[in-house]
């Protein structure tokens, strides 16, 4: 999953598995808290309730980018793979696939199997030969259809550069087709690089190999099957993010937009069983398989969502006991968990905790084609680095953060490919005073006597930072501009809603955006595909578009794991680095309470929708 998806770009206050969508999942049972015992038909449906901190954009797979839409997502459809929910490093394992990937030709050919009798929910659209109602099967035609749905221009998918970074023989080529021609996506031209071999078998190939292809087969909000009658009978593009039709473990029951959500049991959904696998010496992980090995998934009945977009009102429930499960907002971390432990006062009360460093990214952007912030020239980039180098990240993660941040090196984050843990760089560094000399060497004065440094042509040098309306983006902007007023840097600030800003993004109108970037599966392209030219209008905001970086970020996709593929991703991030493209301030690390009731819970790095997971036990 923005950290906005799937990697997905992170919602107002997490800039998100979104930054920018902090999610806060909270749960609570509803009338008759304890899950009914298996087979138990009379019991009252068990309900979680989830409060997340950032808006949702939709339900279509091939449209959002956001963290929240995607966490929803994740319950509605089914991918062929999915992730063992307690292995750690993740894990993938079978979903409607029968079992992992046949992989030959050295990556570049697939072949999955799909489990026979797996049906959508209901829909008016399923209908016999004699047009009577009925069952819908999954068949690997489906997969066919929805991944090419990604390549259709009218569908504008922001997440159609995982799939044309893997380069699926034929499916450009249809794409450019019907850029060129303006007419409707060619569905029923068959290619080679995506078959359906026959009802249960899906084959695909890809022009170079692609090791890591079958992450984005393990995610829903990137290859969630659709059915095609459900898609077809819509009005239009637009209307299939409001009418989810899959065969995930839940269905849509009700929504309000950016305010509650509603997900009810899936009846169809009858292939999803806990048989998790975690480490043998994972005390924890061991001890919730042994418990739920055998239930069938979900186990709850309900969830209701309700977008909270203040800390306070978030906490205060947790606390009045009205909420089950909370991760804790950094403001609170001081009075919730003091030196890592869960207070007295809580500990009473039987809460416990998690925690865990999460593979996202908080960061701010430089559009790299605005005319002052922008380009490749000797003097912009040092500007950059400059402003990098004055903004005080330290005291965003001790104050904003209150510690709950881990620094920076580069853009990419823990717990994915890619990552060094040893690499100290200029990124975590706070030095105002070199940023003054990088200005003034780059020509970046007071010429006209204001008080204000100027560009080197003598016009104004006036930045603009884009933020939400949110208490959490007034700090932001507090921090920039205290931290660009000692470096003699005009700074202004706009605001505006989350959807608006990230539509905006995409179209490169705004300079500069506090937002993130948080992984929705466990490969470290997914943040250097933050900076590869072709994906600019997608996941690239900044609109960076260095050819060097681009040829470094094409030869690591086709190598497998290993030293090689580490020390080409190195060099790569050394480029980031030099030029700037964005200032990151660190990656999350995520506080969690839960009240005793809570059973099953343990947060995924790479599955957002963990509430499937969850019991809700006396």
């Amino acid at each position: 999953m923005s950290p906005d998806t799937a990697s997905h770009r992170l919602g107002p206050s997490a800039a998100r598995w979104a930054i920018t969508a902090w999610c806060t999942l909270t749960l609570a049972a509803a009338a008759t808290a304890s899950e009914p015992p298996v087979g138990s038909a009379s019991a009252a449906p068990s309900t979680v309730r989830v409060a997340f901190h950032g808006h949702e954009n939709g339900f279509d797979p091939a449209q959002i980018s956001d963290v929240v839409s995607a966490a929803l997502v994740g319950s509605l459809f089914d991918a062929l793979l999915t992730y063992d929910h307690l292995a750690r490093p993740a894990k993938l394992k079978p979903n409607t696939a029968v079992s992992l990937p046949e992989v030959s030709d050295n990556y570049t050919r697939f072949v999955f199997r799909i489990k026979p009798g797996i049906t959508f929910s209901e829909h008016p659209a399923f209908k016999d030969k004699a047009g009577r109602p009925t069952q819908r099967e999954l068949v690997a035609a489906d997969y066919v259809y929805s991944i090419k749905r990604y390549y259709d221009p009218a569908v504008r998918s922001p997440t159609l550069f995982h799939y044309q970074g893997a380069g699926l023989l034929g499916l450009d080529e249809l794409r450019q087709k019907a850029l060129d021609t303006k007419t409707p996506f060619p569905y029923d031209t068959e290619v080679e690089g995506l078959k359906a071999l026959d009802r249960y078998t899906l084959q695909i190939r890809v022009a170079k190999p692609a090791p890591r292809l079958p992450y984005v087969l393990a995610t829903p909000a990137l290859s969630g099957a659709v059915a095609r009658e459900v898609i077809e009978s819509l009005p239009d593009t637009k209307a299939a993010m409001a009418h989810p039709v899959g065969t995930g473990p839940f269905k849509l029951g009700a929504w309000r937009r950016g305010s509650r959500i509603v997900l009810e049991r899936n009846p169809a959904h009858q292939h999803s069983v806990h048989d998790e696998q975690p480490a043998a010496d994972d005390a924890e992980g061991q001890a919730i398989a042994q418990r739920f090995r055998g239930r069938k998934l979900p186990m709850v009945d309900r969830v209701e969502v309700s977008i909270i977009e203040e800390a306070q009102p978030r906490w205060l429930a947790f606390l009045n006991g009205e909420l089950d499960m909370v991760w804790v907002p950094d403001e609170f971390v001081g009075s919730a968990a003091p030196q890592g432990q869960v207070a007295p006062y809580l500990a009473k009360r039987g809460v416990r905790m998690t925690r865990v460093v999460a593979p996202t990214t908080r960061h701010v952007y430089f559009n790299l084609e605005n005319p002052i912030v922008g380009g490749y020239t000797p003097e912009r980039v040092a500007l950059r680095r400059a402003l990098a180098l004055a903004y005080n990240a330290p005291r965003e993660r001790a104050l904003m953060r209150r510690g709950q941040m881990k620094p920076a090196q580069s853009v990419i984050p823990p717990q994915v490919s890619g990552y060094d843990p040893d690499l100290k760089s200029e990124m975590s560094d706070y030095d105002p005073q070199r940023a003054k000399a990088l200005l003034d060497l780059a020509g970046y004065v007071d010429k006209d006597g204001d008080g204000w440094r100027d560009q080197p042509n003598g016009q104004p040098l006036q930045l603009e930072l884009h933020t939400e309306p949110t208490q959490l983006a007034r700090q932001w902007q507090g921090h920039w501009k205290s931290s660009m007023d000692a470096i003699g840097v005009k700074m202004s600030f706009r605001m505006g809603a989350w959807q608006e800003n990230i539509k905006a993004a995409r179209a490169g109108k705004l300079m500069m955006w506090t937002t993130g970037w948080s992984a929705a599966i466990p490969d470290g392209s997914y943040f250097l595909d933050l900076m590869y030219g072709p994906n600019k209008g997608q996941s690239n905001y900044a609109r960076f578009d260095l050819p060097a970086f681009n040829t470094l970020n094409e030869q690591q996709r086709v190598l497998p794991d290993g030293p090689e593929r580490q020390a080409v991703i190195a060099q790569a991030v050394k480029l980031s680095l030099a030029y700037m493209p964005y200032k990151a301030s660190g990656h999350d690390v995520n506080t969690w309470l839960y009240q005793p009731r809570v059973q099953g819970f343990r947060p995924h790095p790479f599955m957002r929708d963990f509430w499937r997971f969850v019991a809700l036990e006396p």
